[in-house]
């Protein structure tokens, strides 16, 4: 068996159960998780606060007693904060644990690049700020976010409360405003994964869910080790 460790943000109440039910037995694959306190997402200095490299080398380094195999802080800060940020969490981890380690932004990020996709859409539960900085954060890799559908939250457990059925309704408001080479459902904290299959079927384009995203590209990762 190989072992998983998880960075969760402390309020998500999605990411676990999702990854569970997305887990197979066969993967031969057990998770298993460590807490850092997020409480909501806003465009202030609190919330930047919220994700150092210190930070997560702590919550780590509690990982690393259970000898798991992989870390994956499992949230999508960096995705406004600047792509800089995970790299920088990843060698405060790997300092501190000496453990291989990846992220959520990563996983979506590698995962636009296989699909070479350039022209994406954006659905998440952000306030516009926040979304603002998602997209100058895009555009600075050369991927522009085309369309976007936002729920206007910063209380992060009130993200979890948004259901499948209005985020299915999101994705599909999205791709209904351009045509694009894929839709990213950006936050571990939204339920996305039970839906984003059924939904790249519907409407032709890849629907990439932060968890599943995640958890694909760290079982890729643990196969490869």
């Amino acid at each position: 068996m190989a072992r998983l460790g998880m960075l969760v943000p402390s309020s998500n109440t999605v990411l676990e159960p999702a990854t569970a039910a997305l887990l197979l037995p066969e993967s031969g694959v057990t998770t298993h998780v460590a807490r850092i306190r997020v409480l909501r997402i806003a465009d202030d200095a609190s919330t930047q606060a919220q994700f150092t490299g210190e930070t997560m080398a702590d919550a780590a380094e509690l990982l690393a007693d259970a000898k798991v195999d992989l870390i994956l802080w499992n949230g999508t800060a960096a995705a406004w904060l600047g792509f800089a940020q995970d790299e920088a969490i990843i060698s405060a981890i790997t300092a501190r644990t000496g453990l291989p380690a990846t992220t959520a932004v990563m996983a979506l990020n590698a995962r636009l690049a296989a699909l070479g996709a350039r022209r994406i859409g954006l659905v998440s539960p952000y306030v516009e700020a926040i979304e603002q900085q998602i997209v100058e954060n895009y555009a600075s890799s050369g991927i522009t976010i085309l369309s976007t559908a936002r729920a206007d939250r910063t209380e992060n457990t009130s993200f979890a409360e948004i259901t499948p059925e209005t985020v299915a309704e999101m994705v599909r408001e999205v791709a209904a405003q351009e045509t694009l080479d894929a839709i990213m459902i950006l936050c571990t904290n939204m339920a996305g994964a039970g839906v984003a299959a059924s939904l790249t079927a519907e409407l032709g384009v890849p629907v990439l869910d932060s968890v599943v995203v995640a958890l694909e590209h760290c079982l890729e990762k643990l196969q490869a080790a």
